[in-house]
């Protein structure tokens, strides 16, 4: 379409002799209708429309201290955009605001995520594995799983598994094999992740969790374990930063799904 009219242009402007100024009005008449504005200014924030096509994904709100109407407002501004929407960080009274106002969102209480994927577009080819230690881990493994899904990843996950009981992972070592990327959140002392990375020989991504005891120091004892990893394929995100190790890890599974990648 806009081919055709640039070529309807040139033999236009050919034709009647434009000079600059002609040039100028014709281009910014044809540009005008489709470059849409890059950031939607509102009352509360200034929300980035252009990072999609920048960075392969749309913004995502980030609800922890903001008020239910912004919240509201970003998350309108995403979705009037037409790009899939994720809210981390979501309060109850944020959660049925949202679910109030975009009836067709999926709401993850455990994972204080809302989520709205404005189609049922195809999963990437990529998949990713997620994994906890302990049940208490979950919260912030669920938060990986909503980003994954969010981002259209084929996700599984394998919950309690941690090293108190390592038989526990290996009965289920079938799992670990089949993916592109791992996400491991442990709490403690963090010792899951260098396990689950000597069993495989794709990447896998911690996350730290603030569960345990006084001397965990809130997920600090969990962190510099993993930073210390002997494990040469394990790589650490921040104290239960779910969404950030989601989302590291679904980009690599999207590349692994890139087609004629090695080995397709």
């Amino acid at each position: 379409m806009i081919l055709d009219q640039l070529k309807n242009l040139l033999r236009q402007g050919e034709q009647d002799g434009w000079g600059e100024s002609d040039w100028t009005a014709a281009l910014a008449q044809l540009a005008g209708p489709v470059v849409a504005p890059s950031t939607a200014e509102l009352e509360s924030a200034r929300v980035d429309l252009d990072r999609l096509a920048r960075c392969g994904y749309p913004e995502v709100v980030y609800a922890e201290g903001k008020t239910v109407e912004s919240v509201v407002e970003i998350f309108a501004a995403l979705s009037e955009a037409g790009q899939d929407c994720l809210a981390t960080r979501v309060s109850a009274e944020q959660g049925e605001a949202l679910v109030e106002r975009f009836p067709e969102v999926e709401w993850n209480r455990v994972a204080g995520c809302v989520r709205w994927n404005r189609d049922s577009g195809p999963e990437i080819r990529g998949r990713v594995l997620v994994v906890t230690a302990g049940t208490t881990d979950r919260p912030v493994a669920e938060e990986a799983v909503e980003t994954l899904r969010w981002m259209r990843c084929g996700v599984d996950c394998l919950e309690d598994v941690g090293v108190a009981g390592p038989h526990r992972l290996l009965e289920r070592r079938d799992c670990l094999t089949s993916v592109d990327a791992i996400v491991v959140a442990a709490g403690m002392e963090g010792a899951l992740p260098s396990v689950v990375g000597g069993w495989v020989a794709c990447p896998v991504v911690a996350v730290p969790t603030s569960v345990g005891y006084g001397a965990a120091l809130g997920g600090l004892a969990a962190l510099l374990g993993m930073l210390n990893s002997c494990a040469a394929n394990v790589t650490v995100v921040n104290i239960d930063a779910g969404f950030k190790a989601g989302f590291v890890a679904g980009l690599i599974a999207r590349g692994a799904a890139v087609p004629g990648a090695e080995g397709e």
